[in-house]
């Protein structure tokens, strides 16, 4: 008895990740850190909690909100200024905002696929995206007690995971309405594996931006040069002639709500999916099957900036083996492409995809 114990305390231990991950709810990418919601598993407009992805770096750090604290400092800020946990619930207005976060190598593998490579980094499939409603603290109201310089340029929150993660943004997106050092998610208090204490949400930009577990930010007025803006979510190789050029907002995409590849039944279906425009709002979707004429989907959510819409269309399919292609366009006019440039690590791979669907009764 006391040996089944110990195995099975050992293996809790050995997690790197809180939250069960169940097979049925999320794709395991094989790190151990990283699981994808399920497409064909996300029944609302905002994901649950209990199958938002996970993309971590090093495992959950344990922290106690009652010896945490948050350090505001550097040459672009006059004083610094450090902030208890109880003081951003109790001393700023707290603002909600229904953003979607999705990371740079959501759709990796389909990427390799197209090229017949595999790339390294997390083996994503599709399911690396999730919307939910976040409450916090604006960053600029958490930024003006420490008296922010006229010379300051760039932000850059800090987490207080193993290989303290970390990422610059400019100032201006920094004082943004929506960039918010968040508390809560979909109305509960933040969950360990997505950031508990406390975490900013960058709206619109790459997930790897809305760093987790934060307990420093540096104000600077020199551009910042780390690891995560310089060797990793970068854009190189040879259609990159400049690079690495640094990821920043996310491109216009979509994803249908089935499992890849999918099999129907011959009768009435009504197909679902989301799309999603970074920064901007997405203003149109449309799909084709079989390589058939484009027709436009109805949107099933609000179309707003930085969160995804959700769309459907009805198919009466036939037996046989199909292909499902959807195409969205955001509010800029910018529209799915049919490929896209290849870059060595794999990221923002965003063109049409060909669904593969197999009906049969």
């Amino acid at each position: 008895m006391s040996s089944d114990l110990e195995g099975t305390a050992t293996a809790v231990t050995e997690r790197k990740v809180v939250k069960p991950t169940p097979a049925e709810l999320m794709e395991d990418a094989g790190t151990g850190l990283d699981y994808g919601v399920r497409p064909d598993r996300m029944p609302g407009y905002l994901t649950p909690i209990d199958r938002f992805f996970i993309r971590s770096h090093a495992p959950t750090p344990r922290l106690d909100a009652a010896t945490w604290s948050l350090r505001i400092e550097g040459d672009g800020v006059r004083e610094p200024v450090t902030y208890t946990y109880a003081d951003l619930w109790n001393r700023f207005p707290l603002a909600s905002t229904v953003r979607t976060i999705e990371c740079a190598g959501n759709r990796r593998v389909l990427f390799g696929q197209a090229y017949g490579r595999t790339f390294g980094g997390t083996q994503w499939g599709r399911g690396a995206i999730g919307t939910a409603e976040w409450t916090g603290v604006r960053l600029r109201d958490l930024l003006e007690p420490a008296g922010v310089t006229p010379g300051a340029r760039e932000v850059m929150p800090e987490g207080l995971d193993r290989i303290r993660a970390r990422r610059p943004m400019p100032l201006a997106k920094a004082l943004a309405d929506d960039t918010l050092l968040v508390l809560a998610m979909n109305g509960e208090t933040l969950p360990p594996d997505h950031g508990y204490p406390a975490r900013v949400v960058v709206s619109g930009w790459l997930g790897a931006a809305s760093i987790k577990w934060v307990g420093r930010i540096e104000v600077s007025e020199r551009p910042l040069r780390v690891p995560w803006n310089t060797e990793d979510y970068v854009l190189i190789g040879r259609d990159y002639p400049d690079g690495p050029i640094p990821i920043t907002g996310i491109p216009v995409a979509s994803m249908v709500e089935l499992p890849w590849p999918a099999r129907l039944r011959p009768e009435p279906q009504v197909i679902r999916g989301r799309a999603f425009a970074g920064e901007n709002a997405v203003s149109s979707v449309e799909y084709r099957i079989d390589e058939g004429p484009w027709r436009a989907a109805s949107p099933a959510s609000p179309q707003l900036p930085a969160a995804w819409v959700r769309w459907q269309f009805t198919w009466v399919p036939r037996p046989g083996d199909h292909v499902i292609q959807v195409r969205a366009t955001d509010d800029q006019g910018r529209t799915q492409p049919d490929t896209v440039p290849w870059n060595d690590l794999g990221y923002l791979y965003h063109p049409v995809l060909s669904h593969p669907v197999r009906v049969e009764a």
